[in-house]
């Protein structure tokens, strides 16, 4: 797309572009007196135009087209919308600059703050600013904007007349309806109430918090609504982030405790575009100062913000699912930075990405107190241990070891047991068994697997392809025997029906997946991440299929199956009331972290290893991903324009993306290349890459390719 020429009536010219700004007059209808100049960001995806373009501002749209509005503008012959960025007196654009065509609306929906983070996260990711405002603005609903201007010119008549307060409702400090004492659920946790008390006296402390329970009055939610309920204490807002909706569900419902009800705007997708939009314009007026959600939450409006939050930063659902695919947490992080608030970061576990935070000094941990976190936490046992061994000797190859069925029949008695397994479906995946590497699809690569409650005649076949493998072969041992690798949840459930008949059994996988479940007893089969709550807490909980978590080949996999292992061990009683949790794996040091029940142990090695081996997050990593061709042309103009400003980077590639038998020599095959680079280079590596991206896709030298900064799973 290029603009139109200059000599065309309504036209844009770019003279910018072409390095010789020259000031002219402006031309047209009549203009506003005032700042007749409108700079707008135009909604559109390529690159080389993700920057501000300058109109003319008609006279007529003087007082409605202010910075922050919605307008439609004439660019390359379409009519495209777009948001004022700012109004200025002059244009240095050159020539007859075109007039606003309307504005969409009055209300002034990209404030100063969210305009600045906006651009920060799309020179963070080397995205365009107008990908980042899909996900920051939500979309128009027209109906409830009228809503809006009306109250608004109601309050505002009101206020004229003196007959309606001088402080709007929820714009001070909130009444918190439970909060005595909001140190006391943090007691138990070292730097815990010295930062609730920081909070409640109008200071920006930065913490990692490591919460020991998911269920009751002592569970996460209620510790960050303590924190939510300081920090309106003080007259300020708060946004806080979580993963999905059961979190949200939860979260909510402990804000609801502790704060009036229309004080809190409750932003997600899954509400639907109404409820979405009408919290936003309630955070945009003021009358609601705590925002929760899930990630577009991140850029919520909220006024004179204290605190940004964020709950399990190392579940992938916080990665935005479109370019430039931005972490909720890095989000959060930049509008602390720029802002300048406080900032909670808690989880079950710790992911790296915030260790590297606690040990640069950024962010203080808050920790549980070993004699509290005994009192607090379950006892776990590992079925692989010498002790175990001794007893149970096919405790290592069994589905359901000894130790294990005793623990659930234990459990039962008492109240619901969890089981946690590592797949969905009934047996989605098949190992070879004498090597037990994966049975791969000899045509694609792909994994074989047995389709549905089938007898041991079934014909394995490929889930990518559907190819049947009725002759296959090991490619490790020669091998021709197959065996189930983790078995799904439906089998799993199946199975401890037969084993504990009478007993109902609960399945949460998938597309059922269970928010809560009651404390009657049964047992409550769930894939990981898809663990309901149950009401008091699980008596037990048999973690299943841990070789399975920590033999996936990516980088993170210990890390992730470490967090879900203690997710899922939050949710049991304390060993005091007999709670305990039995894991199935080969002793290593993710299953000796949970045994200690010290996930910021783990965090430490993890960040050491990754230090040494200069692997994210110790640096940071780009990934460039396109036809083979593209991909070699992109990243060698990067180098070499990178090479002049005497960066020098780290780079593997390029390498196809699927490996089908020897390496591929055609031009058009999509391949990747990895760039490693240092924080410190972080800003010169990204600003060379966005401007890569622009120039290429104005000259069209080139197939596109994509860029992807931080990406979890590309390791």
């Amino acid at each position: 797309m290029v603009p139109d020429e200059a000599a065309r009536p309504g036209a844009v010219q770019l003279s910018l572009l072409q390095g010789f700004p020259v000031r002219a007059p402006l031309a047209g209808p009549p203009l506003a007196g005032r700042l007749p100049v409108a700079r707008v960001l135009v909604e559109t995806p390529l690159p080389h135009l993700d920057r501000p373009f300058d109109y003319s501002v008609p006279a007529e749209l003087d007082e409605a087209a202010q910075a922050g509005v919605r307008v439609k503008v004439r660019f390359n012959g379409q009519e495209l919308s777009g948001f004022i960025i700012e109004r200025t007196a002059e244009s240095d654009a050159g020539h007859t600059l075109v007039p606003l065509q309307k504005v969409i609306s009055p209300v002034a929906v990209l404030t100063p703050p969210v305009r600045d983070l906006v651009s920060a996260v799309a020179a963070r990711y080397a995205g365009t600013v107008s990908d980042v405002l899909r996900v920051a603005v939500p979309p128009r609903v027209a109906r409830l904007e009228k809503e809006f201007l009306a109250a608004a010119a109601a309050a505002a008549a009101e206020a004229v007349t003196g007959a309606h307060a001088t402080t709007a409702p929820g714009t001070g400090a909130a009444t918190a309806t439970d909060v005595a004492d909001p140190e006391t659920p943090w007691a138990g946790y070292r730097n815990g109430p010295a930062f609730v008390r920081h909070l409640r006296d109008g200071g920006s402390p930065r913490a990692v918090f490591n919460p020991l329970q998911g269920f009751g009055p002592a569970a996460w939610p209620h510790l960050l609504a303590t924190a939510v309920a300081a920090v309106r204490a003080s007259g300020r807002g708060a946004v806080v982030v979580v993963p999905d909706y059961r979190d949200l569900d939860q979260l909510e419902k402990a804000l609801l405790a502790v704060l009036p009800a229309d004080d809190i705007a409750r932003l997600s997708a899954d509400d639907g575009p109404t409820p979405r939009y009408r919290n936003f314009l309630r955070l945009l007026a003021g009358s609601a100062r705590v925002a929760i959600g899930t990630r577009s939450a991140a850029f919520a409006p909220v006024r004179d913000l204290g605190l940004v939050a964020c709950w399990d930063d190392g579940d992938d659902l916080h990665i935005e699912q479109r370019a430039p695919y931005a972490h909720s947490r890095d989000v959060l992080l930049l509008r602390a930075d720029q802002e300048g608030t406080a900032c909670l970061m808690a989880g079950h576990s710790r992911s790296t990405e915030l260790q590297r935070l606690v040990e640069a000094g950024w962010a203080m941990p808050v920790e549980a107190d070993r004699a509290f976190a005994r009192r607090t936490v379950p006892r776990v046992l590992n079925t692989a241990d010498s002790f175990e061994q001794e007893r149970d000797p096919l405790a290592l190859v069994a589905r359901l070891p000894g130790a294990a069925w005793r623990a659930a029949k234990d459990g039962l008695e008492r109240g619901p047991v969890l089981v946690q397994v590592a797949r969905a479906g009934y047996a989605p995946s098949l190992v070879c068994e004498t090597c037990r590497e994966p049975a791969r699809c000899q045509a694609c690569q792909g994994p074989l697997a047995l389709a549905g409650a089938s007898g041991s005649s079934a014909v394995p076949q490929c889930r990518w392809c559907s190819t049947p493998a009725p002759e296959w072969q090991c490619a490790h041992c020669t091998g021709r025997k197959l065996r189930k690798g983790a078995t799904g949840v439906l089998r799993t459930a199946e199975e401890l029906g037969r084993a504990f008949p009478g007993k109902p059994v609960i399945t949460s996988s998938g597309g059922n997946v269970k928010a809560g479940v009651g404390s009657a007893k049964a047992l409550v089969v769930a894939t990981v991440g898809a663990e309901p709550v149950a009401e008091g807490g699980y008596a037990a909980a048999l973690l299943l299929d841990g070789d399975s978590l920590l033999r996936r080949e990516n980088l993170r996999a210990g890390e992730d199956t470490v967090r879900r292992w203690f997710n899922a061990a939050a949710l049991v009683r304390p060993a005091s009331d007999g709670g305990l949790v039995v894991i199935t794996a080969t002793e290593s040091v993710a299953v000796g972290a949970l045994l200690r029940w010290d996930p910021a142990g783990y965090a430490r090695r993890e960040l050491e290893l990754r230090m040494e081996l200069q692997l994210p997050p110790a640096v940071r990593i780009a990934s460039i991903t396109g036809p083979r061709g593209a991909v070699v042309h992109f990243s060698g103009t990067v180098e070499k324009e990178l090479a002049t400003a005497g960066v020098t980077l780290r780079t593997a590639g390029p390498a196809p993306l699927v490996l089908t038998g020897p390496p591929a020599a055609a031009a058009g095959e999509d391949a990747r290349t990895l760039l490693f680079f240092p924080y410190g280079q972080a800003g010169a590596v990204t600003r060379v890459l966005r401007a890569t991206k622009a120039a290429m896709a104005a000259k069209r030298s080139s197939e596109p390719v994509q860029v992807r900064l931080d990406g979890v799973d590309v390791l």
